[in-house]
């Protein structure tokens, strides 16, 4: 049986059923804890901890952090607090708030001098911003959508409040973005295909502001729903994860939460893990961490991407994983 992935300008199959019972079992874990070489870092109970093995350490007390991301040199984390942008030492000392605007997902440019967030557009949908990482007072700049460059920033929204409800609508809406390694592009939910689609998910061109869609769902003769969300590049940029979730028309074409990765070469796409495994990022060129549904909660799982083995590595979600140089 065959689930079909429809994207926009070309269609994808992700297998399910008994050809795959394996890769959407939620397969059991090693009881032994796997090393990584470098840190993790992830949400429990609204605070940021690390690890890279059996030990964790707990870098915030006081709850409400989500998204933590990690600077391209490893030693700041920038992060949503309040629904706004903060960064802090990896340490979890010298907590600063980059803006007051609204913020989601932040992500470092390659050469840590950015940091990119999506927050309210001039054409009242998400829209892409950068904001110095070391300067202060500093003032967002409009990045996408491309047309809203040069135009006054809009009013900032009320930060949102945290989201609620069930896993799908949780992960429906957030605008959580990721810069390419090689700085010229930056990945994000949304975007001029919104004109077009109910859901989609796109590539920006910093440069000229130029799109491309990755994922779409429902009009443009779409006949499904859904959504695609948290992308998350490979060290190299020759691949590009993201968490996603479609209604078809039929059983068939319906796929639970799951995490894509698409070959930004070929266009090339596969599943990867479990069902319910979300927010993947690369650890190298075989692992990866993901949150996925373990001991009756949020587990930040090692997932092997030849085979989709899955090691339970600490309860929590989100993971980001602190570049090696």
């Amino acid at each position: 049986m065959k689930a079909v992935l429809k994207v926009a300008g070309s269609t994808a199959l992700a297998v399910f059923g008994m050809a795959a019972g394996a890769l959407f079992a939620p397969a059991a874990a090693s009881a032994a804890t796997p090393a990584l070489p470098s840190l993790v870092a992830y949400v429990r109970g609204g605070d940021v901890y690390v690890s890279k093995g059996a030990a964790e350490t707990r870098l915030t007390k006081d709850g409400g952090y989500t998204r933590p991301r990690w600077s391209p040199d490893g030693k700041q984390l920038a992060y949503l607090k309040g629904g706004q942008l903060w960064t802090m030492k990896a340490d979890g000392t010298a907590k600063r708030r980059l803006t007051t605007r609204a913020a989601s997902g932040p992500s470092y440019s390659p050469d840590g001098k950015w940091i990119a967030f999506a927050s309210l557009s001039c054409s009242g949908g998400p829209g892409v911003y950068r904001v110095s990482a070391t300067a202060t007072n500093a003032q967002p700049e409009v990045l996408f959508p491309g047309d809203c460059r040069g135009e006054a920033l809009p009013a900032s929204p009320t930060p949102a409040a945290a989201a609620s409800g069930d896993l799908n609508a949780r992960l429906r809406t957030d605008d959580a973005v990721a810069w390419s390694p090689d700085g010229t592009r930056i990945a994000f939910r949304g975007g001029n295909c919104e004109s077009v689609y109910d859901n989609c998910l796109t590539v920006g061109t910093v440069a000229t502001g130029g799109e491309r869609t990755i994922a779409a769902f429902g009009g443009g003769s779409l006949q499904n729903s859904g959504f695609a969300v948290l992308p998350n590049w490979r060290s190299d940029g020759a691949k590009l994860a993201f968490t996603a979730y479609q209604e078809g028309e039929t059983a068939a074409e319906s796929a639970p939460v799951h995490v894509v990765e698409l070959d930004t070469i070929s266009g090339a796409k596969r599943t990867v893990g479990a069902t319910l495994d979300r927010e993947m990022a690369y650890v190298d060129a075989t692992r990866a961490v993901a949150t996925g549904q373990y001991n009756g909660g949020s587990y930040v799982m090692v997932v092997a991407l030849s085979g989709n083995s899955r090691t339970a590595f600490h309860a929590g979600s989100q993971p980001s994983v602190q570049p090696t140089r």
